[in-house]
């Protein structure tokens, strides 16, 4: 299926934070963003794109708000953007952009933000990629190319570790967990080292569940008996369903290996389109453990997403 809306403005700024200024046109640069944006870079939020309709829905508040205004690089029409899964493309005569994150959590409000008291840009702005530059300007025709239904599964891993997230001790379980989803195929699109906070822990995964629609997610860490030990209360917490199934096979498989394999009490969990496991903190154990579960994690995914599975 195709569908085209129109560019209605292109905005830039030179700093984070703050308002953008309507251009005449933007030049985007693959893998990178728009060129003398302060938002370009080497990361998943290099351009940013709002929807016209959802402006005008803002202003017919009584808000009088310039194009630029909520942070946006492109204003498009004919779209709602936020209804758009992630991977969907957005080519605009020579550019190629990817949506990769719906939406985003506001730390610092910016300055439309303290001036009205309001910012759609959290609830109804999207998030690309640039795969292919060209010159971008007002008056240009969007064609929407919705996401390749086979495109790799995209993985996110974290480490829960006091000491680790501190600089005292080296991770090196949740690299090898990047390292083994990568030479299976997936796309890790993100990695994080936290400390064991479970309110964090939660605000990540619902994060990379819910903004970026990461397929599986891998924590490594926090699953024993110390009482700073809380993975698996904080991956319930923020799960719709639970995969018991996965944590069981996990400790079952594990306890052939060693006795201590009993004593982890990580859980798998399902939110919205998302598979969140546990895996046992240490490097050993977690080698074990992602050998056998890359042996079904696939099969498991093509259903949770409905994907045509290579394995009937």
């Amino acid at each position: 299926m195709s569908v085209t809306g129109k560019v209605i403005a292109v905005c830039i700024s030179e700093h984070k934070g703050t308002q953008k200024t309507e251009v005449p046109s933007i030049k985007l640069v693959p893998e990178w963003g728009i060129e003398g944006d302060a938002h370009a870079g080497k990361w998943h939020r290099q351009v940013s794109l709002l929807a016209l309709e959802k402006i005008e829905a803002f202003r017919a508040k009584g808000a009088k708000v310039d194009n630029g205004a909520f942070g946006e690089n492109i204003i498009v029409e004919g779209f709602d953007l936020r209804t758009l899964p992630v991977g969907t493309r957005f080519r605009i005569g020579d550019a190629l952009l990817e949506l990769t994150q719906i939406g985003k959590e506001c730390h610092t409000h910016c300055a439309i933000y303290h001036q009205v008291g309001d910012c759609i840009m959290p609830r109804e702005g999207v998030f690309t990629i640039v795969l292919e530059g060209g010159e971008v300007k007002a008056g240009d025709t969007v064609e929407l190319i919705e996401a390749d239904p086979d495109r790799a599964f995209t993985a996110a891993w974290i480490t829960l570790s006091d000491k680790g997230a501190a600089g005292e001790r080296e991770d090196k379980s949740g690299p090898l967990i990047g390292e083994m989803l990568s030479e299976a195929g997936y796309n890790v699109v993100e990695s994080l080292l936290i400390p064991d906070e479970p309110e964090t822990l939660k605000k990540q995964l619902v994060r990379l569940a819910d903004q970026r629609q990461v397929n599986v997610i891998l924590t490594t860490g926090g699953t024993g008996f110390a009482p700073r030990d809380r993975t698996p209360e904080a991956t319930e917490e923020v799960c719709d369903r639970m995969a018991p199934g996965i944590a069981e096979a996990l400790r079952a498989y594990s306890i052939t290996k060693t006795p201590r394999g009993m004593l982890s009490r990580g859980v798998a969990g399902i939110r919205n389109r998302t598979l969140i496991i546990n895996l046992p903190g240490s490097p050993k154990a977690v080698r074990e453990c992602m050998e056998y579960l890359l042996t079904a994690l696939d099969h498991g995914l093509e259903m949770l997403l409905e994907r045509k599975s290579s394995h009937s």
